[in-house]
């Protein structure tokens, strides 16, 4: 497997196919030390995805921004991909399918491939395989069905849940060779229909995780060279950022009430901020054809390419800092609480300066969801 350069120390924490030896780390980073410590040497997957509260707890105690603490805690569900693919690769082995038959790369996608998770997410992940002859279909499809059910049975297993929406390697659509997921994108941005273009969206944020990784750079190159002459696409994409508007109300006040919240205080951050921010950047980027799958690395390339100020940018990447952080706070505080975390920010539990800012960061969000439409 191709490991991708991290430039980052802290981001070489689960690069390695064990978790890191703290026995000589400095004092400065007990806390972290302690949390490995508890881990063990050798956790099982289900035990190490537990221990992803006691992280980030120690991440925290080390004072780490919650973009950061997002980047690792992204980075620790990498390794617990890679080793349930591993496991299901041996264990593949130990019953006669022998290796795979040709090459093949396990994608994340989302927030995962973008390296922005934050606690509790589910499965969503794909895979692309190397060409081959349609006559040996059935034999090279077979064994890669069978991977993609087993390790997305294990992360299940294991705490990471599948995907509701079915957006798993285990399915057909979201495992094809590298000639159809490039015929297939060709066919989703070929038209203005909603449906392609939500499958799209979920296709274009993606991260290469186990496999070939040169599978996946061809594909992100396709990606680019596609996306800015596909205007019908582009235009529909733009047209459904109504769908996730902010938590605002037409005078510009924090306003998150809906139906399923579970009490009159609380927004939801994920999908009426986060969201609306991640979906826009993207738009903006695909359109200038740029390659970053994160949204921080997006803004600092539409910079360069001009299409947003410094300025502009910079407001927007403090804006997704604090989003992440608001809803990290939350999320230990459910964990803590016996709740599953999820997306939503009980607003009453923040200070008035914290909501005034939040209105503002909600604010530069809407302008540019407003401007990307008009684009």
């Amino acid at each position: 497997m191709r490991l991708l350069h991290r430039p980052s120390p802290w981001r070489a924490l689960f690069a390695a196919d064990a978790p890191p030896d703290p026995s000589g780390w400095p004092s400065l980073l007990e806390p972290l030390r302690q949390a490995l410590v508890s881990l063990g040497p050798a956790p099982d997957l289900a035990e190490a995805h537990a221990w992803q509260g006691q992280l980030v707890d120690a991440l925290a105690r080390l004072d780490l921004p919650a973009w950061r603490i997002s980047q690792l805690i992204s980075d620790h569900n990498d390794w617990l991909y890679r080793r349930a693919i591993e496991l299901s690769l041996g264990e593949m082995r130990g019953q006669g399918w022998g290796v795979p038959p040709v090459a093949f790369c396990v994608l994340t996608l989302g927030s995962g491939a973008r390296h922005e998770s934050l606690l509790a997410p589910d499965q969503d992940n794909a895979m692309i395989i190397a060409d081959y002859p349609d006559d040996r279909h059935t034999e090279i499809d077979g064994y890669f069905q069978s991977l993609g059910e087993r390790f997305t049975e294990r992360l299940d297993a294991a705490g990471i849940p599948l995907c509701q929406g079915h957006v798993m390697a285990r399915w057909p659509m979201w495992r094809k060779r590298l000639s159809e997921w490039c015929a297939q994108l060709e066919i989703w941005t070929a038209e203005r229909r909603v449906k392609r273009v939500q499958q799209a969206n979920i296709l274009l944020d993606f991260h290469p995780v186990f496999g070939e990784s040169s599978l996946a750079e061809a594909l992100t190159e396709r990606v680019a060279s596609l996306m800015p002459g596909s205007s019908l696409f582009l235009d529909e994409m733009a047209s459904l950022l109504d769908e996730l508007p902010v938590a605002l109300d037409r005078l510009g006040r924090l306003s998150g009430v809906s139906e399923d919240a579970p009490h009159e205080r609380v927004i939801n951050l994920k999908h009426q901020g986060m969201l609306p921010l991640v979906n826009t950047v993207r738009l903006l980027a695909l359109r200038q054809g740029v390659r970053s799958p994160d949204t921080r690395s997006r803004l600092v390339t539409l910079v360069m390419q001009e299409v947003l100020s410094p300025e502009r940018a910079r407001a927007l990447t403090g804006a997704f800092e604090r989003l992440q952080a608001l809803m990290l706070d939350e999320q230990r505080l459910a964990l803590t609480e016996g709740r599953i975390p999820d997306g939503w920010v009980d607003i009453a539990r923040l200070g008035e300066d914290q909501r005034l800012l939040l209105r503002h960061d909600l604010l530069q969000i809407r302008r540019l969801m407003r401007r990307a439409r008009r684009s």
